[in-house]
């Protein structure tokens, strides 16, 4: 009707109203559909409600109208609640009606509903109406009914680029990225034209797949055919995050320097972008131009640079993050920050801050508990992260694959084997096994000395990554079985099964227990061949591996190479000289070291300590043991005594080494008391034995009682003997069998 256009304002529309009421025009059903229109696009629900309400009898395409109202403003249940009304009213339904009660069903959260609806619509006979079909699958794939909704895709007659977008974007929404694109290839095959809606979606499931030359091809698609546009700004976000998750950084950058108004979202992405790639300081210098730029920084963004903060361990910074947050009221309640809060103070250390803020969200849901579990595991607190585990299940908070493999490191890291098993069952009963846990089991094995297990899941694993390779590797060594575990890596190369740097360092290292040089010598060709000689710990670990094998000049030779010199580094080629016997390059090495600028710590002092010990080098033994302490503030420990203990008791100064054990803060071992008792025998003090045979007589170790009994035997007194002997047959002790080990080829 000409005169609804002139109505601009509420006001004007008001008075038309009044003017239709008083000249009785308002019983027209075109009038009163009209009036309904015009106030819901105006937004006053209640005067558009009144309207309909008074007319006697209003139509479908009337109920429509207001439905359809009712769905934009998210009053899901007032639209369903009207749609049952009409039921009762009406006995002709226009198909118009339909896709906005679809959508308040999905809207709602009710699947029955949603399907009696489907129902409803077959008996109208309007099933083959592309629009509600289309309709049909965003209901059922909003409810998560993903088959349902590909069942009605796949029985549609004709099809359209909305139904094509909605079926690629269920696919990729719920982890099938791979099936999503397969849908897009056909849809492109069948001839239909992708919108920027479609590219959204498989720019996304190019990132999840890493997808670089499909990737690479869905941007050149958007440029030639003119999708990508200032309009369009979130496909080219998309496509930022799209290259920032297939590692093209240098592509990320080139199509963000590109973009001429930079939004919230397209800073947002960038930043994402060098997070996901590792290059956090990169992150929290886009964000200080951010800044600059005058952008308003939004929650998502804020979550970006606590991550960046929370890799560096940079508390200082990440306090001033917390507090811009507070202060822009960007996430008054944590409910969007408060895992990433979390995970900054748990990396940081600050675990009563954390707390704090774990304890103050409003709605703790599963990532908040997994943040300080995870950060628990992390820094070594296992106790505390199965307490809060505990915690997690008397609130009936179900775990997800990250809580259950946190949890399994804590208990591989505690050695609580009966535990580990528990959660392993759970794990089973519940579903949660996928790689990132199956790996975690096979850790806490390993770690539990119960290799057998680990190894069993591993061969029943379907999908080995690098990580379950070098977790299993790992678990071999750990537990004595250095062939097994050298027999994965032959079998890794020859199945060109994908290495990392942590793959070549556990082989390395295999070869040193095995001492053998060859295949080391082998290993390192290949490090060079694949350019893999860019990490500080396989340098350190060469290093080792040559000095083990005999070929101390070689550890030196790797060792004048390295790039950097980590105090490791240091430290290793300090020990490798020292098994060698040649004390003196120790002590050079390790003055080289000082005048690097490099400060010692305690790994360093134990192989100082340990040269002199091996090479009778007593004064120097105690000097370093002095300076440890006096020049660089280390505390010694237990086994700085123990090394103390043995250079001593080896030369010979075993009153001066007893004295030192009575004296130390600390409860002495079978080991130290043990190299006291060896230095007895070799200088033939029976005298210091008698002295000391009530502590050893607390030791419940076959080695200590056999080397007392033959002590004793040495000197010829045979009650001695035969009152040791008698000890360990009444304790069950008995004296191991000799055995040696050859490697051959």
């Amino acid at each position: 009707m000409p005169l609804f256009r002139s109505c601009s304002t509420i006001r004007t529309l008001t008075q038309l109203h009044a003017h239709l009421l008083v000249s009785g025009e308002h019983k027209s059903h075109l009038a009163s559909t009209k009036l309904i229109e015009s106030y819901t696009q105006m937004g006053t629900l209640d005067s558009a409600n009144l309207v309909f309400q008074t007319f006697p009898t209003p139509d479908s395409y009337m109920y429509g109208v207001l439905i359809k109202r009712y769905v934009w403003c998210g009053l899901f249940k007032k639209a369903i609640a009207l749609y049952s009304d009409m039921l009762q009213e009406l006995t002709l339904i226009s198909s118009f009606i339909f896709p906005s009660v679809l959508q308040a069903c999905s809207g709602f959260g009710d699947l029955g509903l949603g399907q009696n609806v489907h129902g409803r619509i077959i008996k109208c006979g309007i099933e083959s109406d592309p629009v509600v079909q289309t309709s049909l699958v965003n209901m059922y794939g909003e409810s998560s009914c993903l088959s349902y909704a590909r069942k009605v895709f796949d029985e549609m007659p004709e099809r359209d680029v909305v139904s094509w977008s909605s079926v690629i974007s269920m696919h990729v929404h719920y982890g099938q990225a791979s099936e999503g694109l397969r849908l897009f290839h056909r849809m492109i095959l069948d001839g239909y034209e992708p919108d920027y809606v479609t590219l959204l979606s498989v720019a996304e499931a190019c990132g999840e797949l890493g997808l670089r030359l499909e990737s690479k091809s869905v941007h050149g698609y958007a440029v030639t055919r003119k999708i990508e546009s200032s309009d369009h700004s979130t496909l080219s976000n998309s496509l930022i995050a799209m290259y920032g998750k297939c590692g093209e950084l240098y592509s990320a950058q080139c199509l963000f320097d590109r973009v001429s108004n930079h939004s919230t979202s397209s800073w947002t992405a960038m930043i994402t972008c060098y997070n996901h790639n590792g290059y956090y300081e990169e992150a929290l210098n886009l964000f200080n131009k951010m800044q600059e730029s005058k952008a308003e920084p939004n929650a998502i963004t804020m979550m970006g640079i606590l991550c960046s903060c929370a890799r560096l361990s940079f508390l200082k910074q990440g306090k001033s993050i917390h507090g811009f947050v507070i202060r822009n009221h960007l996430d008054p309640d944590n409910d969007i920050l408060g895992p990433a809060l979390i995970d900054l103070y748990a990396n940081c250390g600050k675990f009563s801050t954390c707390h704090n803020i774990f304890d103050a969200a409003r709605d703790r849901h599963v990532i908040s508990w997994n943040m300080v579990i995870s950060g628990y595991t992390r820094e070594g607190m296992s106790e505390e992260a199965l307490d809060l585990f505990k915690q997690m299940r008397a609130h009936m908070i179900s775990p997800d694959e990250f809580t259950i493999a946190s949890v399994v490191s804590a208990c591989g890291n505690m050695g609580s084997l009966n535990l580990g098993t528990q959660i392993h069952s759970h794990a089973v009963k519940t579903g949660v096994l996928n790689e990132f846990v199956l790996n975690s089991l096979i850790d806490m094995y390993a770690k539990c000395g119960v290799v057998d297990s680990a190894y069993d899941i591993f061969k029943n694993q379907n999908h080995k990554g690098v990580v379950t390779w070098n977790s299993m590797m790992w678990g071999f060594a750990h537990n004595g079985r250095s062939v097994e575990a050298m027999t994965l890596f032959d079998q890794m190369y020859l199945d060109d099964q994908e290495m990392d740097d942590v793959t070549f360092l556990s082989a390395i290292q295999t070869c040193s227990d095995l001492r053998d040089l060859e295949k080391g010598k082998w290993i390192h060709h290949k490090l060079i061949t694949n350019g893999v000689m860019n990490d500080a710990y396989v340098y350190t670990a060469l290093l080792d591996m040559y000095a083990k094998c005999g070929e101390i000049w070689l550890a030196r030779s790797v060792f004048d190479i390295m790039p950097y010199k980590s105090v490791v580094s240091w430290s290793a080629m300090i020990d490798a000289y020292g098994m060698h016997g040649l004390v003196d390059m120790s002590i050079s090495v390790f003055n080289k070291m000082i005048e690097s600028k490099m400060k010692p710590n305690e790994i360093t002092f134990m192989n100082m300590l340990s040269a002199c010990s091996h090479a009778g080098y007593v004064e120097t033994g105690q000097l370093y043991f002095n300076k440890m302490k006096k020049d660089f503030g280390i505390e010694p420990q237990l086994e700085h005594f123990s090394c103390l203990i043995d250079l001593l008791s080896r030369a010979g100064h075993l009153d001066e080494a007893y004295k030192i054990i009575i004296s130390m803060p600390f409860l002495p071992t079978s080991g130290i008391w043990g190299s006291l008792l060896s230095g007895c025998r070799i200088h033939r003090r029976l005298d210091m034995i008698k002295l000391i045979q009530e502590n050893l007589e607390k030791i419940n170790d076959t080695g200590f009682y056999t080397l007392l009994s033959n002590i004793s035997a040495e000197g010829e007194d045979w009650k001695q003997f035969q009152s040791v002997r008698s000890m360990m047959k009444t304790s069950g002790l008995k004296k191991l069998q000799g055995c040696s080990m050859v490697h051959t080829r």
